[in-house]
């Protein structure tokens, strides 16, 4: 659909697509958290690539250095392991992650024999020296020299790596709860609103049965229902915020049936689903994308709730909600910063999702 715009006193035609977007781009706090978003996706999608731990979940764990403050310097000697580690491919380590080729062991100092190498372990009161011969050792580079941005949890990981692959989950939950959310929604709204009668009556009893019931008390239930686990957090956020979504497009599609436009697709022999498909839901496409960025950031704030109450997401698969029930009971103590640091990086992405959803709003204003 095309409007005509003055500009330079002649009329142009703008796609109303086009229009939404310059008008999008106004709104500075919406392009900052596009922006923001979309740093957060990268991310998320080069997962392990850029992670500093790149084992499966981040879970390289060394209690010798268990909570330790941000920006902890460490040594650690590389030992070869007593299998193979199998390589794979950049692709599946971006995905699901890479075994380390060596095992590491952290020291406090050590120094090179003939045809050993001799350490302190770390922090070990006796400072009795441990032997290893040259050939256990990685022949290239026997002792290297670890950073922890955010320091390590009280397993020892790395708790920056586990921040970063925790985007994942978060935009995961997100996305795919609102996609069901949004099918159910849509279909169920559209269906009561453009039928009306008992089909209406029938589809808003049931839409108000579970609009009465609290949305977290209902996410418990389906989640005790469908088990705890990664895919199950899906369907049971998914299947409990439909409700908004059915409800507005029930009432937009109320509201646009008796438009003369629906009355000449009538005229012309068009079917009820071709109507609903090809001229309503275009029409309230831009109240279906804002409703889509409030329910986002909803979604992310559920899972997150659902991990810290322990029936989301499960160990050993990394959570910003998992990161902050691990370690709340460090908020009273000197390493507050483990609980904090995932509860910032939830709210930062939860408030991004609705200064987007608000700056859309006012682009896709009809007015």
């Amino acid at each position: 659909m095309k409007i005509f715009k003055k500009k330079d006193k002649q009329y142009k035609a703008v796609s109303l697509s086009e229009l939404a977007w310059k008008r999008f781009k106004k709104e500075k706090q919406g392009m900052i958290s596009l922006f923001f978003i979309l740093f957060v996706v990268i991310i998320a999608i080069l997962g392990y690539l850029i992670t500093p731990d790149h084992s499966p979940y981040c879970n390289h764990q060394q209690l010798e250095i268990a909570v330790r403050g941000p920006g902890f310097t460490v040594q650690l000697l590389q030992v070869k392991p007593t299998q193979e580690i199998e390589k794979v491919s950049w692709l599946k380590r971006m995905l699901y992650g890479q075994q380390d080729e060596y095992q590491t062991i952290p020291i406090e100092s050590y120094r090179h024999t003939n045809d050993s190498i001799w350490i302190i372990p770390f922090e070990d009161e006796s400072r009795n020296e441990i032997g290893y011969s040259l050939n256990d050792v990685c022949a290239q580079q026997p002792v290297i020299t670890k950073r922890f941005l955010l320091g390590t949890d009280r397993y020892g990981r790395d708790v920056f790596s586990q921040l970063l692959i925790g985007t994942r989950i978060s935009l995961a939950v997100g996305g795919i709860s609102v996609f069901i959310a949004l099918v159910i929604g849509i279909l169920i709204g559209s269906v009561a609103g453009y039928y009306r009668g008992k089909i209406d009556d029938i589809l808003m009893w049931f839409i108000n049965v579970v609009w009465s019931i609290p949305t977290l008390l209902l996410v418990i239930a389906i989640s005790f229902a469908l088990g705890k686990g990664f895919w199950q957090i899906f369907m049971a956020i998914g299947l409990t915020m439909w409700v908004d979504v059915a409800r507005v497009v029930r009432g937009q599609m109320i509201s646009l049936r008796e438009k003369e436009f629906v009355e000449a697709g009538k005229a012309l022999g068009y079917r009820s689903s071709h109507i609903i498909w090809k001229h309503l839901l275009p029409n309230i496409s831009g109240t279906i994308i804002v409703i889509a960025a409030s329910n986002f950031s909803s979604a992310i704030l559920m899972e997150a709730g659902l991990s810290f109450l322990g029936i989301g997401v499960q160990p050993p698969t990394p959570s910003w909600g998992m990161m902050m029930k691990e370690n709340y009971a460090y908020i009273v103590l000197d390493n507050a910063y483990l609980a904090i640091v995932p509860g910032i990086a939830i709210m930062l992405l939860v408030l991004a999702f609705m200064l987007i959803g608000n700056a859309l709003r006012n682009a896709l204003s009809v007015k």
